[in-house]
């Protein structure tokens, strides 16, 4: 059997991580089909602090198509990314194409798979976020309804599946018509909750990171003695008024944050020149180990990332998410996450007001995800 795997951005190596190990494990216990699996890097992140350091870390193979693509508006970047990906498939004729998440790397895998009539896999499927504004949300729609594998990290994923007519049942949604393409076979998707891989590759961190981290020492910081604030998606760092109202709540908060800047943030912050206040300590982006070092010692996170609010629970810390709705609903649920968008006010009295509760109940799975998805891959 031969994978093709589809990644670009830095929570797409994370989750490809589990997988790639599930396959070589597979393969170390000369299980059959022996499994081949075929890297392609989009470039999407390309620098070293975003991409070349996770796969150090997390001990991913090296692609073997790194396509180089790079940043751009999303019809240029997702257009060079679908001309270049369907280059790769027609040469190495995969079983599967395997796409993460909800970034342009992953609508770009989705379209050129299925113009080439190759089936698609799609880890973290059925997330929503019921706002189609957010390119994240058209990007995992699409995906979506391209896939014949469809692997879910929760029950609340498949329902949303379930609600737009996919899922098991034959009668719903067959992906290719045998009546309309004659002797071309019916595919009909599968839902498969399988947990969610970042548990995985958080599982995998916490036995690494502690003799691979020394960021809590580099930085002088204490445990519980910060907050971790770490901003990226479009609508916050595209939006001028947004940014500004989160840059002013950062200010406004009467404890230390240490705040990894984004490229895209960073971008923004040198238009305007901005300079930190006293308590706000600018970072560089940092490795995986880092991020679950400062994570895991932090009183508090701030974040519009869907990847960090996971973490956050996961981990017990809370989190305050910096958007108007989430995909992760579990989380707010449960108590551990609090909604605030960007409302300068709304972010102030949630760091101060916030009280973890006594109860943390598990979520998303066991913690061998990847090895659903790969048996999942396996008996589809």
């Amino acid at each position: 059997m031969k994978i093709a795997t589809i990644i670009g951005a830095r929570p797409q190596f994370i989750k490809a991580a589990a997988i790639s190990r599930a396959i070589a494990g597979h393969n170390r216990n000369n299980s059959s089909p022996v499994i081949e699996e075929i890297l392609v890097h989009t470039g999407q992140h390309y620098d070293d602090d975003m991409s070349a350091i996770f796969f150090r870390e997390l001990e991913i193979p090296e692609p073997k198509y790194n396509l180089n693509i790079g940043s751009g508006p999303h019809g240029s970047q997702t257009g060079r990314m679908l001309m270049a990906i369907e280059e790769v498939l027609l040469q190495e004729k995969p079983d599967w194409v395997l796409i993460y998440g909800d970034t342009n790397s992953t609508l770009a895998g989705a379209l050129a798979a299925a113009k080439l009539h190759i089936r698609i896999a799609h880890v973290e499927a059925g997330l929503r976020s019921f706002n189609r504004l957010m390119p994240e949300e058209i990007n995992r729609i699409v995906a979506d309804q391209l896939s014949h594998l469809l692997l879910c990290p929760s029950q609340v994923a498949v329902n949303n599946l379930t609600g737009e007519g996919i899922g098991k049942n034959e009668g719903l949604r067959p992906l290719f018509s045998e009546k309309k393409w004659g002797a071309v076979p019916v595919f009909y998707p599968q839902v498969v909750i399988t947990g969610d891989v970042m548990a995985d590759a958080l599982q995998f961190a916490a036995t690494k990171a502690p003799a691979q981290s020394d960021i809590l020492v580099r930085l002088d910081l204490q445990p519980k003695g910060y907050l971790l604030a770490t901003v990226h998606r479009a609508e916050n760092t595209d939006n001028d008024q947004r940014l500004q109202n989160i840059l002013s709540a950062l200010a406004a908060l009467n404890e230390l944050v240490v705040f990894p800047a984004h490229p895209r943030t960073r971008k923004f912050l040198q238009e305007t020149g901005y300079q930190p206040p006293a308590n706000v300590k600018l970072i560089d982006p940092v490795g995986y180990f880092d991020v679950i070092a400062l994570e895991k010692s932090a009183r508090l996170l701030l974040t519009d990332s869907g990847g960090m609010q996971k973490e956050a629970y996961w981990l017990k810390v809370p989190c305050i998410t910096l958007r108007d709705e989430t995909e992760w609903i579990e989380t707010v649920e449960m108590g551990w996450n609090i909604l605030t968008g960007a409302d300068r006010d709304r972010i102030i009295e949630a760091v101060r007001d916030f009280k973890a509760p006594s109860e943390h109940p598990p979520l998303y799975g066991d913690g061998k995800a990847a090895e659903h998805c790969l048996k999942a891959l396996l008996e589809s």
